[in-house]
């Protein structure tokens, strides 16, 4: 493998997506940079208008959650801005405690609270200038897909509901990667509760994940969701605000948790989308074949794709949000 180039951007928004917004013009989709309070925590979000947006006007409007390490400049950014293309509002923010949003440790992911920012990001964009609230989608990309799911479990405010490439972080978290860590579960409960424990004395927070890696130790990587996701976060779409981080401790929360728990609770409209040749397809499955109560459900595959090429090639990506527009359009 030639040394993979690290591509630098300068996007005044701070987007690293191809053909990302780099000004605002008017008759053309706008980006609008907000915060926004979330259990006492600022939140950064981006809101995408469509084109002549009209704030006397209604909008069917869609939340975009971001994967896990990802932030609103990658690709929720890129998706929701080519949803607001196809006419919705679209929001997309960073989670709690992670990118530009505040929060205390950095990098913390406990489902909880990602779940909440989805909650959050329908609070605000419930109030915004031409959001009609009677057509609200969620749509969530890998570990986003998870969390909405869980999310819109019980919140009904979402009308509609879609995955890309779901990740499911607390079967993982828990099993392992196609439960190669079935094994080590009591173990790595050790680890987290000896890392809390260490937290609550003052001790120095202890984190898991990957905060470098070098060419050599990526084209080792054998898995095709953790080999191109190194490359995607660490060279090609890298920005300073994203991560493969988290405290240790937080594997207490993670490893009880499961995005596919509860799913008979969804009774909207929801699409999942996989790709036949990604390693996490089978998390989409399993979470899809549980939801028995969706009034009307469909998984779509985008056939030759992996689960991190989703997030970028131009003939996916487009793939991904025609099904996506059809789907909305049908639902909201």
């Amino acid at each position: 493998m030639e040394k993979i180039e690290v591509i630098k951007r300068n996007n005044p928004f701070g987007l690293v997506y191809d053909d990302a917004i780099t000004e605002n013009i008017k008759g053309k989709v706008n980006i609008h940079p907000v915060t926004y309070k979330l259990n006492g925590i600022d939140i950064a979000a981006n809101v995408y208008t469509p084109a002549n947006y009209d704030p006397s006007k209604k909008y069917a409007t869609i939340t975009v959650a971001h994967p896990n390490g990802g932030i609103k400049e990658q690709t929720a950014g890129l998706y929701a801005q080519r949803l607001a293309e196809s006419g919705y509002i679209t929001i997309a923010a960073d989670a709690s405690y992670q990118g530009a949003s505040g929060g205390e440790p950095r990098h913390t992911d406990k489902p909880v609270y990602r779940t909440e920012d989805i909650h959050g990001m329908a609070d605000f964009i419930s109030q915004y200038p031409g959001v009609d609230t009677n057509r609200i989608g969620a749509f969530g990309i890998c570990g986003g897909g998870g969390y909405t799911l869980k999310a819109t479990q019980s919140d009904k405010r979402f009308k509609a509901v879609a995955t890309l490439s779901m990740f499911n972080s607390g079967e993982v978290r828990r099993n392992g990667f196609m439960n190669s860590g079935l094994n080590t579960i009591q173990e790595r409960l050790k680890q987290a509760s000896d890392a809390r424990a260490q937290e609550a004395a003052g001790g120095k927070i202890i984190y898991s994940g990957v905060a470098s890696i070098t060419d050599e130790e990526i084209k080792k990587t054998n898995t095709d969701l953790y080999r191109e996701g190194y490359i995607y976060y660490y060279r090609t779409n890298s920005h300073p605000n994203s991560t493969f981080l988290y405290p240790t401790s937080n594997l207490l929360d993670l490893m009880t948790w499961d995005a596919a728990d509860n799913m008979y609770l969804i009774n909207r409209p929801l699409l999942m989308i996989a790709c036949s040749k990604a390693d996490t397809k089978y998390m989409t499955e399993e979470a899809f074949s549980k939801a028995v109560n969706a009034k009307e459900k469909e998984l779509f595959i985008i056939d030759g794709a992996t689960h991190i090429q989703t997030y970028w090639r131009p003939e996916y990506v487009e793939k991904a949000v025609k099904k996506l527009i059809e789907f909305f359009g049908k639902n909201l």
